[in-house]
């Protein structure tokens, strides 16, 4: 119990320290400031919220973000020999699923370990089925919350033994990072890339999200980074 307790503790400072949070909690304090009669106040606020939302959901912020993750690793084309597994860090229909599919092709007598909380381990489990994949040729990791417990898992299922890792090419580097540091051997599989570019656009909820995804990853490094 005091472990899910952790767990959600983690999760909401994880959650209050995303860009639209901020951008939540800056509006508030402007309202506060109005509240308290204090118009310049109020009005500094906003004017901080405006940008700030504006800033962080523009096409090139974002893609500057996201860049240096997503080319940490190239796709895998040449596949090491003697790896007969490949784990799925959680997965869906259009892109990690389907990364993993394609590599099972090109291994033989392959396995692939899915993984996910709260269903989702099964629900790929399903969807490789339902492509043809043969169920004795899949394993679960369903317990795993995060990627940390997902590595812990694998170490326990797989000790050294080299695996392919797939995950999305933002979500990469720390998730190498966590598997490095518990003395596996996974072989990065990059999938799922956002491919953005430079031009300019108006402000969206679409580049806000996907800013939230990079800058999720800069505070899970930056944690690495002071707790190893």
């Amino acid at each position: 119990m005091s472990f899910d307790i952790g767990f959600l503790i983690k999760n909401l400072i994880s959650t209050m320290l995303m860009p639209l949070s901020i951008g939540l909690i800056l509006a508030l304090l402007s309202l506060l400031y109005l509240y308290r009669n204090q118009p310049q106040k109020a009005k500094k606020f906003l004017i901080i919220t405006i940008l700030w939302i504006g800033l962080l959901s523009y096409r090139p912020l974002s893609y500057f973000a996201l860049q240096p993750l997503e080319s940490a690793y190239p796709q895998l084309e040449e596949i090491p020999k003697d790896i007969n597994y490949i784990l799925l860090l959680g997965g869906d229909k259009n892109n990690r699923t389907w990364e993993g599919l394609r590599l099972y092709h090109k291994i033989p007598h392959a396995k692939i370990i899915t993984s996910g909380f709260n269903g989702q381990a099964l629900f790929v489990k399903q969807l490789l089925i339902d492509s043809g994949v043969p169920a004795k040729d899949i394993l679960m990791q369903s317990q795993p919350k995060d990627t940390k417990e997902e590595a812990i898992a694998i170490k326990k299922r797989l000790g050294k033994t080299p695996f392919i890792l797939v995950t999305s090419a933002y979500h990469m580097p720390r998730s190498m990072a966590i598997f490095k540091t518990e003395g596996l051997n996974p072989t990065p599989a990059p999938t799922d890339f956002q491919k953005e570019n430079l031009f300019a656009s108006m402000p969206s909820g679409r580049y806000l999200k996907k800013m939230e995804r990079a800058w999720h990853e800069y505070i899970g490094l930056l944690w690495m980074r002071i707790k190893y």
